[in-house]
């Protein structure tokens, strides 16, 4: 039987870390105190205005890499998860593709379910690898967030960052990824979108980023905490049996809110959005990478990773590290 397993990660984070403090001087209404009680966030990295998705992607891409002991033109499929690409088109997965210097003309993607979206993309990854048809897959979760938010609305402002975190997925013949579960349910399209366009060379309707924050994390908890039931349930394994749990990164009440209605202690829960706040589809690599480098995370362990973003739509995977 043909397996997915991670073979390398990797991540960055544009620039230097934006305290609740600086925000504050920048001239937002909030305070440290108030945003570390709500969020547990206590700063972000915003990309300058020249630096776009594919090139944060471009910089964890090559950590990853180098983690997998493989180079650019032994990928032979790269999917890209992003709610913020450089252009309408060409996909950031392209992009990157040129930017990595790959000549082989391996298919290149995009997948954008917003903050699920890398587990959107690594359950499709897995897919492609487990039929047989490719055997190294790059996964790559990219966001420059600081771009669609309305910098008056210190109810959002304060959540998001900007960053990348990429995973290389190889053919194994030892279990890798054991389950994946993937939802959405569009009717509830409107308590976290961008509901803005480009028509005719102009802006229309709003483009910056709205959420109804109370409507959200209840909305979170719940499906975040089914969906990581359902998918230890397809794996076989019971949740007293899995290691860690690595959430979306969104909210620190939400993380801590998911693994208290699952029953796993606090001490298996991996949480970084403190360091960088929501970057989205970037989040769950990040979180990922993190552990992974210091040691927490360790060959033959059992991880679920889960992310839930506006459409809404969630997922969740388990995977044997």
């Amino acid at each position: 039987m043909i397996y997915a397993r991670v073979a390398g990660t990797g991540s960055y984070l544009p620039g230097a870390p934006v305290t609740n403090d600086d925000l504050v001087a920048r001239g937002i209404d909030t305070s440290d105190a108030w945003i570390q009680e709500r969020t547990g966030i206590r700063s972000r990295h915003l990309a300058s205005p020249e630096v776009t998705s594919s090139q944060l992607a471009q910089e964890a891409s090559l950590r990853a890499l180098e983690a997998a002991a493989c180079t650019p033109n032994d990928i032979d499929l790269v999917i890209v998860a992003t709610s913020t690409p450089d252009y309408i088109f060409p996909s950031t997965a392209t992009l990157l593709q040129a930017r990595l210097g790959m000549s082989n003309g391996a298919p290149a993607f995009d997948v954008q379910a917003v903050c699920a979206g890398f587990a959107f993309a690594i359950a499709t990854a897995e897919k492609f690898i487990r039929s047989g048809s490719h055997k190294r897959a790059l996964v790559v979760g990219a966001e420059v967030f600081s771009r669609i938010l309305d910098w008056n609305d210190r109810g959002t402002c304060v959540l998001f960052g900007d960053g990348a975190g990429a995973v290389v997925l190889e053919a194994s013949e030892r279990p890798g990824i054991l389950a994946t579960a993937l939802h959405a349910d569009g009717a509830q399209n409107q308590i976290l979108c961008v509901p803005g366009q480009i028509s005719r060379g102009q802006v229309t309707g709003d483009p910056f980023l709205r959420m109804d924050g109370q409507a959200v994390f209840k909305f979170a908890v719940k499906v975040l905490s089914d969906v990581a039931k359902e998918v230890a349930e397809l794996g076989g394994v019971p949740l007293d049996a899995v290691d860690w749990l690595i959430p979306h990164q969104a909210n620190i009440r939400i993380i801590q809110a998911t693994g208290k209605r699952l029953g796993v202690a606090p001490e298996r829960v991996i949480a970084t959005v403190g360091a960088h706040g929501n970057t989205s589809a970037a989040s769950i690599p990040l979180a990922l990478d993190a552990a992974v480098r210091d040691g927490r995370i360790r060959r033959g362990q059992k991880v679920i990773l889960e992310g839930i973003g506006g459409g809404f739509a969630w997922g969740a995977l388990l995977l044997e590290y």
